[in-house]
């Protein structure tokens, strides 16, 4: 009887024999290769537990959700991926009926027990149904409890063998979603990494690793994987993914749009033969090794690495004349600074305590922040969402500017005027009296986070405000501030999908302990948000995110601060290299020039 290993290896050795023989007909052909870096370690590579960058950039190139964001569409547009096309819905709105791609098969593996098998509708039913599964305790939940219908056994007690109306495989190829209510977003969510296909053989075949064990049926398959440190992803050559955009090289308005789409309609994907990833934590480590070719793209410059790469707001000559471009890239990204609305010295929702929250805000210098840090890469933000989300005003304008003598005359008046000996407030105490002030903010452990650090102590200093700083990683400082342990943070978000929705439920009172670190839980910013969840963009929901902001400019729990416009460089040798608002990777449509890669190289 043949071993796991043994037959592992001959289920791999068939998949790969269109490669000998392309190899055998052409031995001259060097393989293309794509060099990549993630900026943290990867985790588990379980498409319903993972939740970091890292993690989810490595899982939307292995795995297939139902559906997929069109590469060159802006505004964004959904299309089928796991599905043939976006679904069939009801007039009411309740009702997906998707069919699956037929010919999608898994990638090989010993739990199998043979050839690898054909995604089925019944796939889909059981990886969503994972994202219920309390053992896994999966951050993606929130996306389908309490709206699939029926759910409530599953939530209950929960068993693989629950059958719901909600989620129903009606034959081999096509798949029924019905919701509890309407949900404008509920097409996005299934666009997200976390609604990948698995199957249900690999997942009982290896208790507690399927993180150790991805098997899917995306454009590339797992090759080398030492933890941490480097990942090899291979194409897949049972993919049957072919590229199809909304976009042709007759409409796109953009002429790289139009090379990009005249070089990939209908073009099977991948366009490259492996992806070659490694774990580059170190903003120095990434810019050198792309610099020296060890890269093929580098995105979101470090602040503190912007003078290597870039000067007067354009790339260097010298890197110019090695070809390089560079492309400035409006992230769907807010950067924030939150308060706990629980803590003693800063949270609660009396006069006093908002005064020292609006103070604060006042005293954020948006544009040294820009202009120094961010070295003109970013926009001053005005609410909390950024530009090219559904719901974004570019009219609206925060009524809290930067005025330090305003924040100084609002805390005089609020109780804050006494000042110890070093001339730092104090703070008044319910009963009379006062104490000494001291505010901590928590900060990353890295050259950026001092630079932070700085401008923080700068701006509130200026208004008399003693502050502290306490360093650690940044995963810890979030463990910490979902138990409501963190006084003040320096925090992002990244668009889970581009629509509003997903960056005011930053602040809604039920979120607290999870996305809503602020813990800011005011009922009549609930209600609002529970009113413009259920609307579609448009004048009605618009009319609620203003009503918002202005809740969330009284009383301040976060103070917005930029939206980043990323400076982004990439090599001469890439081809199709177009960044997209939400997808975290390019890599299935990325094409390497290989004798201009090696003209560089004898360049250096």
């Amino acid at each position: 009887m043949p071993t796991r290993r043994s037959l592992l290896a001959s289920l791999l050795l068939a998949a790969l024999v269109p490669f000998a023989v392309a190899a055998a007909q052409g031995a001259a052909t060097e393989p293309k290769v794509l060099h990549m870096f993630l900026s943290t370690s990867e985790t588990g590579l379980d498409p319903a537990v993972a939740s970091d960058i890292a993690t989810l950039s490595l899982l939307e190139n292995l795995f297939d959700p139902l559906l997929r964001y069109d590469y060159l569409a802006r505004p964004v547009k959904l299309q089928g991926d796991g599905a043939q096309a976006l679904p069939e819905v009801s007039a009411d709105g309740l009702t997906y009926t998707f069919h699956i791609r037929r010919g999608m098969h898994f990638t090989p593996d010993p739990a199998f027990k043979g050839p690898p098998r054909e995604v089925t509708a019944a796939d889909y039913v059981y990886s969503i149904k994972r994202l219920y599964d309390p053992s896994l305790k999966s951050p993606w939940s929130f996306m389908f409890e309490d709206k699939l219908l029926g759910d409530a056994a599953l939530k209950t007690a929960f068993s693989y063998a629950t059958d719901i109306p909600g989620l129903q495989a009606i034959d081999q190829y096509t798949l029924r979603i019905r919701l509890a209510a309407p949900d404008n977003n509920f097409l996005f969510y299934l666009a997200t990494p976390a609604t990948g296909v698995v199957a249900r053989e690999v997942i009982e075949a290896y208790p507690g690793q399927a993180g150790n064990h991805p098997v899917g049926t995306g454009p590339f398959m797992l090759g080398d994987w030492k933890r941490s440190d480097r990942i090899v992803l291979v194409a897949n050559p049972a993919s049957t993914s072919v590229f199809h955009s909304s976009v042709t090289a007759d409409t796109a308005t953009d002429p790289a749009d139009r090379a990009i789409a005249r070089a990939l309609e209908g073009q099977k994907l991948p366009r490259v033969d492996r992806v070659e990833v490694k774990i580059a934590e170190e903003f120095q480590g990434r810019m050198l090794g792309f610099l020296n070719g060890e890269y093929d793209y580098l995105e979101q410059v470090p602040e503190s690495m912007t003078d290597m790469v870039i000067t007067h707001g354009k790339l260097r000559p010298d890197l110019a004349a090695r070809g390089m471009q560079l492309y400035r890239f409006p992230v769907l990204q807010t950067y924030y600074m939150w308060m706990n609305m629980d803590d003693p010295v800063l949270g609660g929702y009396s006069k006093q305590k908002v005064a020292l929250r609006r103070a604060i805000s006042l005293s954020y210098n948006s544009a040294e922040d820009i202009a120094l840090l961010k070295q003109g890469f970013a926009i001053k933000a005005e609410s909390p969402l950024p530009p090219g989300v559904l719901g974004y005003d570019p009219n609206y304008r925060s009524p809290v500017p930067y005025d330090p003598a305003l924040a100084n005359a609002l805390l005089d008046r609020f109780g804050y005027g006494k000042r110890d000996p070093d001339g730092f407030r104090r703070m008044p105490m319910l009963g009379g009296g006062t104490v000494p002030l001291t505010l901590q903010m928590s900060s990353e452990a890295t050259v950026g986070g001092r630079l932070r650090d700085e401008l923080w102590r700068k701006c509130l200093n200026a208004v008399g405000l003693r502050v502290v700083f306490k360093s650690d990683k940044k995963t810890e400082i979030i463990k910490a501030s979902r138990l409501g342990k963190v006084q003040m943070f320096e925090s992002n978000w990244i668009a889970d999908f581009p629509d509003g929705d997903n960056f005011y439920q930053l602040l809604y009172g039920p979120n607290a302990g999870r996305a809503n670190y602020a813990r800011f839980n005011l009922p009549a910013y609930n209600e609002r948000y529970e009113q413009a969840h259920k609307l579609k963009d448009g004048p009605e929901r618009q009319k609620l995110y203003v009503e918002m902001n202005q809740l969330i400019h009284a009383y301040n729990p976060w103070v917005p601060l930029t939206h980043v416009l990323s400076a982004d460089i990439r090599q001469p040798w890439l081809k199709n290299y177009k960044r997209h608002p939400v997808e975290f990777t390019q890599w299935r449509y990325l094409d390497v020039d290989v004798a201009e890669r090696a003209r560089a190289a004898r360049g250096k």
